[in-house]
């Protein structure tokens, strides 16, 4: 015991340095604390550091670019659930273009998608420069003034019934390939008894003006399709949007105007109404009469 007891034992010279030692300790430990070294006269270059802050904010902004879905052209016809909601368009939108594409109907303008769709302006002005429709819709080549009664050089006996043609007889026309051909009987085939009239192939996408002239110079309609054609004006809305063309709005500015004129005098006074299809006059004439 004595000799652990001499460990701790110190002379007055050891107790003062220990002393001094804790003093010094506790006096720097307070300066550090309490007194502040930073430097009060620091110049800051403002010109340089606000050049510094843009071009950090322009990395930003070219990040934030960077990480957004990258929009390519493409044919509105072809939206999906998924790129539609990519593009901003609600649930609503997407479905009438859905129901619109199921009836075989195709868009062909920036106009007519916002027709269909009835998409804000604001989001139209965003991803219609990002439409690309086929070259023969965005360049057409204009139209050859001709009757489609009597439009070439064979006779209406010369000529084969369109409503009983096969997908190997239309491809003999130049221009119809396999697809075109194929679509030509689908659409056809959507009307139980086939074609009206020779007009109707107008609907049929991808028929060019010049393929059109050669395929109505072999075929043309000789078994045309009976129907029980519509008075204009006592036609009620369900019955006008039973025909070709004319939907729920269309049918109601239809019936409006009937009502303002007090009747209709001729079948070509509908041109006159509002947001009427006028390239499908034709068309659509073929199921309406006036009594």
């Amino acid at each position: 015991m004595k000799h652990i007891k001499s460990h701790f034992k110190f002379t007055k010279g050891q107790r003062n340095g220990i002393f001094l030692l804790l003093l010094i300790i506790i006096v720097l430990q307070c300066i550090y604390t309490f007194v502040d070294f930073s430097s009060k006269n620091i110049v800051i270059n403002k010109p340089e550091l606000a050049k510094f802050q843009s071009e950090i904010d322009s990395l930003k902004l070219v990040e934030v670019e960077n990480n957004k879905p990258k929009i390519f052209p493409f044919n509105p016809n072809y939206i999906t659930d998924y790129k539609g909601y990519t593009l901003g368009m609600s649930s609503e939108e997407i479905d009438r273009l859905l129901q619109y594409r199921e009836q075989d109907k195709w868009i062909n303008s920036t106009k007519q998608f916002q027709q269909v769709t009835k998409v804000s302006d604001s989001l139209l002005a965003e991803i219609s420069p990002y439409f690309k429709f086929p070259e023969w819709v965005t360049n057409p080549t204009p139209k050859p003034n001709y009757n489609y009664k009597n439009n070439s050089n064979k006779t209406f006996e010369q000529k084969a019934d369109l409503n009983t043609a096969t997908a190997n007889q239309l491809q003999r026309v130049n221009g119809i390939g396999e697809k075109l051909s194929e679509r030509i009987i689908k659409f056809r085939n959507t009307f139980k008894g086939g074609f009206i009239a020779d007009v109707q192939l107008q609907d049929v996408y991808g028929i060019s003006p010049e393929v059109l002239e050669r395929l109505l110079n072999e075929f043309t309609i000789k078994t045309p399709r009976q129907i029980e054609k519509i008075n204009l004006n006592t036609a009620s809305t369900e019955q006008l949007v039973t025909i070709q063309h004319i939907d729920y709005e269309l049918a109601y500015e239809i019936i409006n105007q009937r009502t303002l004129r007090e009747g209709y005098k001729s079948l070509d006074e509908l041109t006159k109404v509002k947001n009427f299809p006028l390239d499908k006059i034709e068309i659509i004439k073929l199921y309406l009469k006036l009594d």
